[in-house]
């Protein structure tokens, strides 16, 4: 189980095709409730993260994984309230269990508490996302509970496990090395 160095990136209109190598896949959107991508949907989705840049107020922070200089993942900080945002991943199949979705969080949590100054952020996933329920842990995460039947998905209706981590632990898990802006990624 090889550990990568991860780079965050603004989300550029050309990552849509490795974006897409991974959206496309079956398994990567099996507990979400959208894709498999077709090729359209990807350009759309990735249009759709780089233009959120430009809005003021800013509310989407959308960034590309980079590992060895290819893009294999993205991460999302979505503010939810003037002190709350959530984070999203996903991660291409091939580095699943590398490391990969852990480091992004950490970004965006970094992100979040470091220049955004939130107080709280939140994370969910399927209760059978075993993978994605480890990373949230591996962050500092704490299990709130399960909301019932959040999203409608191709097996039926998915419940969704939250998480969340407040300001004050996140420093403590983190220590001072992190300043306002926390790890830079480059934005």
């Amino acid at each position: 189980m090889a550990r990568h160095s991860v780079t965050l990136r603004r989300i550029e209109f050309a990552d849509w095709r490795a974006v897409h190598s991974w959206a496309s896949l079956p398994q990567v959107c099996r507990f979400q409730s959208w894709g498999p991508n077709t090729e359209e949907e990807s350009r759309a989705f990735v249009a759709t993260a780089v233009e959120a840049w430009a809005h003021s107020p800013q509310r989407r922070f959308v960034y590309a994984a980079h590992v060895e200089g290819e893009v294999v993942g993205l991460g999302e900080l979505h503010i939810r309230s003037r002190h709350q945002g959530e984070i999203t991943y996903s991660v291409h199949p091939r580095v699943w269990g590398q490391g990969v979705g852990t480091a992004i969080g950490k970004g965006l949590l970094a992100r979040g508490f470091g220049h955004l100054e939130l107080h709280r952020i939140h994370a969910t996933c399927d209760p059978r996302n075993l993978g994605s329920a480890r990373v949230l842990g591996k962050l500092g995460m704490t299990w709130e509970g399960r909301h019932r039947h959040t999203a409608l998905i191709r097996d039926g209706w998915r419940d969704s496990e939250v998480f969340s981590i407040l300001e004050d632990e996140w420093r403590e898990i983190e220590g001072p090395r992190i300043g306002p802006g926390g790890p830079n990624p480059t934005a």
